[in-house]
């Protein structure tokens, strides 16, 4: 099983890539560093939280697992 502590640096380090994708995206698509940071911002800030819960279930999961 995976430490809380494991879960939160993989959950962050994602977050921290596709925050760099969506203002990418969102400067490419309005023209605006403000518009396209902040779109990624929230999309991160949801994103991060989704995952981060995700993990921790699929890490009470025994399916799959050689034991």
């Amino acid at each position: 099983m995976e430490t809380r502590t494991r879960s939160l640096v993989k959950a962050s380090i994602w977050t921290l890539l596709g925050l760099l994708v969506m203002s990418s995206i969102g400067l490419l698509f309005t023209g605006s560093l403000v518009t396209g940071g902040i779109m990624a911002f929230v999309n991160s800030a949801i994103g991060l939280i989704t995952y981060l819960i995700y993990e921790r279930v699929w890490a009470n999961v025994s399916w799959g697992r050689n034991v």
